[in-house]
């Protein structure tokens, strides 16, 4: 190494050198070794593109813009940490090693709080577009026991690719949660899911034409199952057959996710019910981990 090049990496380590030391006094131990570890690898990926000031600038401007069209119903950052690949690492390190479990996957952007209660087989879709689904299985421990009265949220997107947060702050349907039944089992009905696209209206949407990626997810239904002295669990169930499975913009489809919707025309339903239009049913079983910290 030349003695200019020595000197001007010296320089730069000297600098990563001053901002470790500014944390050593950090009284909480975990944030002093996540930040620790988060400045050296974010000073090193500077210095191995030997990022430009531009290019710095640049970054600033796109998390700016992100924090600007983020709100109450729409998470740009959650999005982006999706399509980096940063949210299904972060379920890949955190998610259980147990064998039988229902596989985890992302969170996703569009989950709310505050979703309408919908009781047991009813229609949570409440005026979403799409094609009647009758969705059906059962909540139960590893070891096979039923955990009846777990709370199961669901929610997903109609038969256009929206999601009721993406039409206004008063619009809600394709949403909602139940109490699943004493025996474990669960049952409402909803709209087959569809592909569609995530949102890219903005930075993150920039971000993947410039990558040359496509904004597409194949379809799917959000699940987050509650139960206490059990870990919660956040998936999906992706629809057996369509062609974006292996090309999902936020990389969070898993093969033990993929369910066959069954067709069905009009006609007599599980529930009793007689549907006057063709209808669909898929059926998965929810498996939880019990929670050892509880």
């Amino acid at each position: 190494m030349s003695r200019e090049l020595a000197a001007a990496a010296g320089r730069e380590q000297a600098v990563t050198d001053k901002v470790l030391a500014s944390f050593a006094g950090t009284a909480d131990s975990r944030l002093r070794e996540v930040m620790l570890s988060l400045v050296r690898h974010l000073h090193a990926f500077a210095r191995d593109v030997r990022l430009s000031e531009q290019e710095w600038e640049t970054a600033i401007e796109f998390l700016t813009r992100a924090g600007h069209i983020t709100d109450d119903r729409r998470q740009e950052f959650i999005l982006l940490s999706d399509v980096l690949g940063l949210s299904m690492l972060t379920v890949a390190i955190n998610e259980p090693a147990e064998p039988g479990a229902t596989e985890a996957t992302v969170f996703g952007p569009f989950y709310v709080d505050d979703a309408p209660e919908v009781p047991l087989g009813g229609d949570v879709a409440r005026g979403a577009v799409g094609t009647p689904c009758y969705v059906s299985g059962q909540v139960r421990s590893v070891d096979g026991t039923p955990i009846g009265g777990a709370l199961l949220h669901v929610w997903g997107a109609d038969d256009d690719g929206f999601y009721d947060v993406q039409y206004s702050a008063d619009h809600s349907a394709g949403r909602g949660w139940l109490r699943v039944a004493p025996d474990g089992t669960y049952r409402f009905w909803t709209v087959l899911p569809t592909p569609y696209p995530i949102p890219h209206d903005g930075p993150v949407g920039d971000l993947l034409t410039a990558a040359g990626r496509g904004p597409m997810r194949p379809a799917h239904l959000h699940f987050k199952v509650v139960s206490p002295d059990h870990r919660t669990l956040i998936t999906h169930i992706f629809v057996a057959g369509d062609p974006y499975l292996q090309d999902d913009a936020v990389f969070g489809v898993k093969d033990s996710l993929v369910v066959a919707a069954e067709h069905h025309r009009a006609g007599p339903a599980p529930d009793g019910s007689h549907p006057r239009e063709s209808w669909a049913s898929m059926h998965f079983d929810l498996v939880l981990v019990p929670d050892e910290d509880r």
